[in-house]
């Protein structure tokens, strides 16, 4: 009797430019956002089999324009994501919209590095894509202990502590 045979995950990924950032190009963004989806995969078991993600870097007025007709908030926020679930086939898909001056001034001011604050949102916005959230106190624990592990693993300091390194 034969094993069934085991489904390699499929992941696919679009980047759009809305703003330039020579620190993120799509090698950088993707990696991290495959070590999120893996790792939701391996840890949890809970991720689909494939993803299929859209994401966009954006300036201050598509990030408030965005988040002001998505969200109802007249301001622009460093990461949003638009989940769109999973089909029968196990494909989830998503969009995630990065606002670069936002990401920079909060890693200034939280005395991140860029690159660290950067990779914590691909990863959040990841798992958001595939099904995580944070709308309540055990799902946010999950969630923020999932991020932590996965940002461990590539050299990231725990995000929700201030300051990792300029």
């Amino acid at each position: 009797m034969s094993k069934p045979k085991k489904t390699r995950p499929e992941f696919s990924l679009a980047v759009q430019y809305g703003v330039t950032e020579p620190r993120l190009p799509r090698w950088r963004l993707r990696r991290w956002a495959v070590r999120a989806f893996l790792a939701a995969l391996e840890i949890h078991g809970s991720a689909p089999s494939r993803l299929q993600l859209t994401m966009r870097l954006v300036g201050l007025a598509e990030g408030r324009r965005l988040n002001a007709s998505f969200r109802g908030k007249d301001y622009a926020t460093n990461v949003l994501t638009f989940e769109y679930g999973s089909q029968p086939d196990g494909t989830a898909s998503g969009d995630i919209v990065i606002c670069v001056p936002v990401m920079a001034r909060e890693a200034r001011e939280q005395r991140k590095a860029f690159l660290s604050h950067a990779a914590h949102l691909v990863v959040h916005g990841t798992l958001h894509a595939i099904g995580y959230d944070h709308l309540n106190a055990r799902d946010a624990k999950r969630m923020e202990s999932l991020e932590t592990r996965i940002l461990s693993s590539i050299g990231i300091v725990d995000p929700y502590t201030i300051g990792d390194a300029l």
